[in-house]
């Protein structure tokens, strides 16, 4: 079980949106408990430090995670939004968020789990209501659910990242390239 926090998206709610991984099949879950929850907010660079996370915390960001994703899934279709979808997310960003502090030594940011959760609101309301929708695409893994904003060269990157999928969906072609050879050889 690889609990490893990936942020290949372009974006935190995309990143926490990813957080359920493997949606169309195995459905393996990152937020198994609060202390990987607090890891996914220090990880994602939205805070320097956050207040520990208690079960509700991750309910709660659960909640809005998937309330994320059916807005972005939506958004890439051209569907209406569900509307207490729509309500849950825009809820949430109405909350105080994280607010940076400038200190001696820099900045320094640090939250309560619902203040970043909050941030993370304003991130997907930013993006479904901004410029980027149309770079917005899944991964072209048919196991992987990601969605990522596309920035490529002529907007043809058809992975969410090499490392996480292009390599396994590469690799996989080719050893049925070299199993359909073999196959004809024989035949």
């Amino acid at each position: 079980m690889n609990l490893d926090h990936v942020f290949l998206c372009g974006n935190p709610a995309l990143d926490l949106a990813a957080t359920l991984r493997a949606r169309r099949s195995v459905r393996f879950e990152m937020f198994v408990s609060p202390d990987r929850l607090d890891a996914w907010y220090l990880e994602s660079g939205i805070v320097d430090a956050v207040s520990a996370s208690q079960e509700a915390d991750v309910e709660q960001a659960i909640a809005v995670r998937e309330a994320i994703y059916g807005l972005i899934k939506a958004r890439v279709a051209g569907d209406a939004y569900d509307g207490e979808v729509l309500a849950l997310v825009n809820g949430m960003a109405r909350k105080p968020p994280a607010t940076p502090q400038l200190t001696a030594s820099g900045r320094w940011t640090e939250a309560t789990p619902e203040e970043v959760l909050a941030t993370v609101a304003r991130y997907a309301v930013e993006l479904l209501g901004g410029p980027d929708v149309p770079l917005l695409k899944e991964c072209g893994n048919p196991e992987c659910t990601r969605v990522y904003i596309d920035r490529s060269r002529g907007m043809r990157r058809q992975w969410c990242g090499m490392d996480s999928c292009g390599n396994k969906v590469k690799a996989a072609a080719y050893r049925a390239r070299k199993k359909q050879a073999r196959v004809a050889e024989v035949g």
